[in-house]
């Protein structure tokens, strides 16, 4: 299969050069783990079907991934084919990254939460040869699911279950034999050892906008980027992370599954997000460090009878999924030890921009970071030039974390001759450096000629005691091109009507241009599988609104 990958040696020689690239794979960090205690703590999940929680050593975690993939070895699997691991956060899908890498094969992780046509697709177009997914999850039974399209699917050879039952059952097919043991496996192994640049992870993107695009990274893009992430935060062996985020998005895979290897530190995995059973796990295993999507912090600060926790260990609440709202950053610190740092990313780059940890909260609910070392951003206008401090543009990136290529798709890497990376996000910058997300630019709304900044509209409604969570999108007009409006969520008991919306924002100083002209009422938000409100439903929602403008 021809991957499309789109890394030039040019880039290669200038990353590993200038330090941004270690040249390492993830079997070297868990070779440095090894050599300093084999019986280190790795893993500790908690898994919600068996009520059971699991704890892995980096000395157990080498032996099963050792085994693992030299059993994917025994059903033909070579170097370059897609192995697609559709689990929840559990053990099982950090052993699986290992064993491809000791085989050369690249890792896809997928949702639990995707269904047949998701899957049709996205492992169909990866040409998967193994699919890896629970017997059963919250739930919903996967095998019925995968046997229905399964003839849809040449390319899929093996299908494993965890607790599954029969020939297909992940611990019978893949853990039975210890193959390990044999004579001659480190010489298999060894010669089939990937190199620092060869795709080791194909990740779909989220889908805000419509089709997913797989998404290619080699060791080399996600390393070069954790390198700095690490080194910026100060973080180190004894920290123990916590992550309820799946480890089928890439906020789970890099700072879940590479990140503690990389460390050498224990992660607590969560497999499905409950805010109490979450601040239990940190206060019982005294986790220092965690990263997730706006809903998860709001979750933990609004949660009735926090403060009877002791959360004092954790130091560190990193999200770079969405601008987090002002009004969530005051009340965490008002409220708690632990310090929030918002940041900037997506599938394509990481987390490219965070905050330092010892910037004021101000800091935090004004920008979205700066830019890690070896990474770059700026913001041009629509005419290529350069915008102004505090002016609004187009958000571009470039530098260590960026990825190789969309899966077979190397028409739309996007990226310039000098490296540069159009992200599709709105921003402006601080003459310090860091950057403000304002909006995705197809998200902008042009009421009459006039931009709204969306983020800033929805920040505002934020605050408002009745709202639980908002989305501003553009409804077509006839005359303007486009009026706003706002989709909101309702807190235990609220009721909120146009008018009540309209003074609110007025009393707010908001400027009337900027007011939503619709109102919309929803039960939930639609969301990508990584939580991400999927605005382009929205916006379909809209074109039927019967509301009159107000």
């Amino acid at each position: 299969m021809d991957l499309g990958v789109m890394l030039t040696q040019e880039r290669t020689d200038t990353m590993v050069r200038v330090g941004a690239w270690p040249n390492k794979i993830i079997l070297d960090y868990l070779d440095a783990a090894l050599a300093q205690d084999p019986e280190l703590p790795a893993i500790t999940d908690y898994n919600g079907e068996t009520g059971q929680s699991t704890s892995i050593s980096y000395g157990q975690l080498d032996r099963l991934s050792r085994r693992i993939g030299l059993a994917l070895i025994n059903y033909g699997i070579e170097a370059g084919d897609v192995v697609s691991v559709q689990l929840p956060n559990w053990w099982q899908f950090t052993a699986m990254h290992l064993a491809c890498a000791r085989i050369g094969a690249i890792t896809n992780p997928l949702m639990p939460i995707f269904r047949e046509r998701e899957l049709t697709y996205m492992l169909g177009f990866a040409e998967s040869k193994v699919m890896i997914a629970p017997d059963r999850f919250r739930g919903f039974e996967y095998k019925p699911m995968m046997e229905g399209i399964r003839g849809d699917l040449p390319h899929l050879a093996h299908i494993f279950y965890i607790d599954g039952k029969g020939s297909n059952d992940f611990a019978t097919a893949l853990l039975t034999e210890a193959l390990e043991d044999r004579a001659g496996t480190n010489e298999t192994l060894a010669a089939r050892r990937p190199d620092p640049n060869d795709v080791n992870e194909v990740i779909y993107t989220s889908g805000t906008t419509g089709q997913p695009k797989g998404v290619m990274h080699t060791a080399n893009s996600t390393y070069g980027h954790l390198g700095s992430w690490i080194k910026h935060l100060n973080l180190k062996q004894n920290d123990k992370i916590f992550m309820a985020s799946p480890l089928a998005h890439q906020t789970g895979f890099l700072y879940a599954i590479l990140q503690p290897i990389m460390l050498g530190a224990e992660v607590v995995l969560l497999d499905r997000w409950d805010a109490p059973v979450g601040v239990e796990l940190i206060q019982k295993h005294g986790c220092t460090f965690t990263m997730g999507a706006t809903p998860f912090l709001s979750d933990i600060v609004e949660m009735p009878n926090v403060q009877n926790f002791d959360l004092s260990k954790l130091h560190t609440f990193a999200s770079a999924g969405a601008p987090i709202p002002p009004a969530l950053v005051q009340k965490a610190a008002a409220n708690f030890s632990f310090k929030v740092l918002s940041g900037w990313g997506m599938t394509e780059c990481a987390a490219s921009t965070i905050c330092d940890p010892n910037d004021s909260d101000e800091k935090v609910w004004t920008s979205d970071g700066a830019p890690l070392p070896h990474t770059e951003v700026r913001v041009q206008r629509r005419d290529g030039t350069s915008a102004d401090y505090g002016e609004e543009g187009l958000l571009e990136v470039r530098g260590a974390p960026m990825f190789v290529g969309y899966l077979k798709k190397p028409e739309l890497y996007g990226i310039d001759a000098d490296g540069w990376f159009d992200t599709g996000d709105q921003a402006f910058m601080h003459p310090d450096g860091y950057i403000r997300i304002t909006g995705r630019a197809k998200d902008i709304i042009i009421r009459g000629g006039e931009n709204i900044p969306v983020v800033e509209v929805e920040d505002v409604l934020y605050r408002h005691p009745a709202i639980a969570e908002v989305a501003v999108v553009g409804v077509p007009d006839d005359r303007l091109g486009e009026r706003g409006c706002a989709f909101i969520t309702l807190q235990a008991g609220g009721n909120l009507a146009l008018g009540e919306m309209i003074r609110y924002l007025d009393g707010k100083g908001t400027a009337k241009q900027y007011w939503p002209e619709y109102l919309k009422i929803i039960k939930e938000m639609p969301r990508t599988p990584s939580g991400k409100v999927q605005k382009f439903k929205l916006r379909e929602m809209a074109k039927s609104l019967a509301h009159d403008p107000a």
